[in-house]
C-alpha cells in the first residue's frame, strides 16, 4: 500500500437510540443511529401486519373477488 493515502482506521463505537452499544472498527470515531438489531422489529418478532384501512377488501371489491378470468361471470 502507498503511505499517507488511506483514511485512518480505528476502533468505533455505535450507539443505538435504544442504548444498545457496538464496538466495532471504522474511519469514524463513533456513529449514532436510531435504529438497531436489538429494537427493529422484523428482528424482535414484534413486526405485525396492519390492514387498517381494509385494503384487501377494497381490492376484492373493485375488482371482483368472485369473477373468474376469461368471462366475466361470477363464480357460483
Amino acid at each position: 500500500m502507498k503511505a499517507d493515502i488511506h483514511p485512518k482506521y480505528v476502533e468505533s463505537n455505535i450507539a443505538c437510540a435504544c442504548g444498545a452499544v457496538y464496538k466495532t472498527r471504522s474511519t469514524r470515531k463513533d456513529l449514532r443511529i436510531g435504529i438497531c438489531a436489538a429494537c427493529h422489529p422484523f428482528f424482535t418478532g414484534e413486526h405485525k401486519f396492519v390492514d387498517t384501512a381494509g385494503r384487501i377488501e377494497k381490492f376484492q371489491r373493485r375488482y371482483g373477488a368472485g369473477k373468474t378470468a376469461r368471462g366475466g361471470k361470477t363464480a357460483a
